[in-house]
């Protein structure tokens, strides 16, 4: 939902693909998307209540626990049918791409998007050691559902708790043998590393920010992300797998940051308008 909100504030035609709760707190979300520009006729309305989620903030680092049995989770294989309804890129993952009992057919429909190779297919893992346990269970979801995926995203707290001990750039590149075109991995204060197979990582530094919290700043990163791509006519399958020139991928990176500094200087998962970005990297 932040991504595609996002990815709306950007400046894109963006569509919710979400199961959602009709209780009181789903039907607020549900207007917090309408307001956003972002289209809901693919929202799945269930029965069962909201997902709540309690963030426990500690030096600005956000950390989370989710209630469980709830309406985000709970997809059928009539229901994912719709995917893609037209559109030309889908993003998924987080807690749907490894949550039971949705997270099958979620993966079972994006394999089938993937070996027709009409869409582009980008993925964040998302990853909750709260909720995801035992590392070694919660790598073999993630390794299911990346294998899927045109472009992948992940933070480096990602890689820690997924691949403890395993070096970065050793992941990134794993992902790519596994069929990825463009892999990003977030570092926080550290900036952002991206990997295209065949060519050195392209790395860029974090802009300096005053940070309130850091709730949404991925999200925020990875709409930036879609987005820059999307506005260099590589948001396909082909566009991103011919992504080689590194000065054009340090564009996408930075715009991408740009959004996600922003994001850290408020409460909350409000991610920039186009105008806020254009006018951060501006003055920069």
């Amino acid at each position: 939902m932040n991504i595609s909100i996002g990815l709306a504030r950007l400046g894109n035609r963006t569509a919710f693909f979400g199961r959602m709760s009709r209780d009181p707190l789903g039907t607020v979300l549900y207007r917090y998307i309408e307001r956003s520009g972002v289209e809901t006729g693919y929202i799945v309305r269930g029965a069962e209540p909201s997902t709540i989620a309690l963030v426990e903030l500690s030096g600005g680092q956000a950390h989370y626990e989710f209630s469980s049995g709830t309406a985000d989770f709970q997809w059928t294989a009539e229901e994912v049918a719709a995917l893609p309804g037209g559109a030309p890129v889908v993003h998924f993952g987080s807690l749907t791409s490894w949550q039971a009992p949705g997270d099958e057919v979620v993966n079972r429909r994006m394999a089938e998007l993937r070996a027709a190779g009409s869409v582009l297919i980008s993925y964040d893992p998302n990853a909750r050691p709260t909720l995801q346990g035992e590392a070694a269970s919660a790598r073999a979801k993630v390794a299911r559902s990346s294998a899927l995926a045109h472009v992948i995203k992940a933070s480096s707290d990602d890689i820690d708790y997924l691949f403890d001990g395993q070096e970065v750039a050793s992941v990134a590149e794993g992902w790519l043998r596994q069929g990825a075109a463009l892999v990003v991995i977030t570092s926080g204060a550290d900036g952002a590393t991206a990997w295209v197979p065949g060519q050195a990582p392209v790395k860029r530094p974090a802009f300096p920010t005053t940070v309130v919290d850091t709730v949404g700043a991925g999200d925020a990163f990875m709409s930036g992300l879609l987005d820059g791509l999307g506005r260099r006519g590589l948001a396909t399958p082909e566009g991103v797998g011919s992504l080689a020139d590194p000065s054009v991928l340090a564009e996408i990176l930075d715009q991408a940051g740009a959004g996600a500094a922003i994001t850290c200087t408020r409460a909350g998962a409000n991610p920039p308008t186009r105008a806020e970005v254009d006018a951060f990297l501006a003055a920069r």
